[in-house]
Formats: structure tokens, sequence, C-alpha cells
């Protein structure tokens, strides 16, 4: 089993009520937005860890509502280990899950929800995770994964960006338009995936390094046609 078997039931029970939810926003396995709740945030592991409840508290510097979730065990041992995790997560103000692979889906079990805690919240990293939330286009990744490259808001724009320069070469002011991009001149700029390449004074192309980045996330760049052009 790997942490990505845990995304998609997890997945799947916080939009049955009612959240919009994606995976990977900055550095969080799972971020589930419903109006204006507080975000959400599920950290994935295969197990109950002293690893897993501190990345769990360290997500308590964005929002309050956190949860850990782990593949549900069997017998009295699980029985016991699970009571046990409840009460360690009720102290740290923790929600926790488990999930169960009986059936095709997986049967989420909520064993207790965030609680009250005074930690103080970065401000920042909540706007920032909401920011990325909100700019990323669908749901690209998967909670859990670490052998693909995170796919990104930026990312995201970047090929969006090479997409329009298999066209021809263009200035980044026409691209910022075209495609609603406004930090179109930075990307190219910096280049910091090294897709690109200046020809002159503003203008700019798709290098080998970019048309093979359309090869490899070909599926996102598939998905992005469909949601952003349609």
């Amino acid at each position: 089993m790997k942490e990505t078997d845990l995304y998609g039931p997890v997945k799947a029970f916080f939009e049955g009520q009612g959240y919009e939810v994606k995976a990977e926003i900055t550095d969080c396995d799972l971020v589930a937005v419903r109006e204006s709740d507080p975000p959400v945030i599920v950290e994935l592991k295969l197990s109950l860890s002293l690893d897993l409840l501190i990345q769990g508290i360290t997500r308590q510097r964005i929002t309050d509502a956190v949860y850990v979730a782990v593949p549900a065990g069997k017998g009295k041992a699980w029985t016991v280990r699970v009571a046990d995790a409840v009460k360690i997560c009720q102290r740290l103000g923790l929600g926790l899950i488990s999930v169960r692979f009986d059936s095709e889906q997986g049967l989420v079990i909520i064993h207790t929800d965030p609680g009250e805690h005074k930690i103080h919240k970065l401000a920042k990293r909540k706007s920032a995770l909401l920011l990325e939330f909100q700019r990323r286009v669908g749901d690209p990744n998967t909670g859990g994964q670490s052998r693909r490259a995170i796919i990104t808001a930026y990312r995201q724009d970047a090929l969006r960006i090479a997409v329009a320069l298999r066209d021809g070469a263009s200035a980044p002011s026409v691209l910022a338009t075209s495609l609603e991009i406004p930090k179109a001149a930075s990307i190219l700029q910096k280049n910091y995936y090294g897709w690109f390449v200046r020809l002159e004074r503003g203008v700019y192309a798709i290098g080998p390094e970019g048309e093979a980045a359309l090869k490899t996330y070909c599926d996102v760049v598939e998905a992005l046609a469909v949601r952003t052009y349609k």
C-alpha cells in the first residue's frame, strides 16, 4: 500500500460533505475548502507515528481543522492502538481518520474531530495556502505523492505559456493578456524550469526542455486545455 491509496477515499469523503478538495497544496497532502469555513488539512501516512503527529501539529500553524489519516488495522491490537491514538490526538487538537479498504471505494472512519487549541496561526501561510488552492486548476496531484514533481499553480502557468509558444515566439505582454497570466513576464524572465529561450529583448520561444516538459506533463496539459479553454 502507498500513501496515495488513502487520497481517493478521503477526498471523496470530504467532497461528500460539500468541500472542494485538492492535493499537495503548499506541502499539505490534502486541502479541503468549503465556502467561508476554515480550510481543512489532512496529512496521509501509512501508520500512526510520532512523525505524523508532528506533521499535524505543524499544520495547526495554518488552521485549526487538521486531521491525520492512516489505513485501518484489524484485530484487538488495532482497537487498542487507535483508542490510545484518539486520546493523544484529542490532547493535541488533531482529528484522526482511518481508512478501511474492505470495499473498492474505501471506508473513511472519523475517530475524532479537531479540537480547540491555542497555537499561534501564521496568517501568511494560511493566505499562501488559500491563494495556491484558488489558483490551482483542477486537482492534478495525488495526496502523498513523492516520485513526480508537484504540479503547482506556477508550474501550470508555465505549461500554459509553453503550449502557447509552440505556435511561435511571442512577447510576455501578449501572453499575459491572451492567457490571463499576470506574471507571464516574470515566469519567462526567471525561466525557473529552463523551458524557455530568449530570442531577443521582449521575445521568447519554447526550448528543447520545454518541449520535453510538455510530453512529460501531457496529462496535465490536456486537463488544462479542457478546463481553461473550453
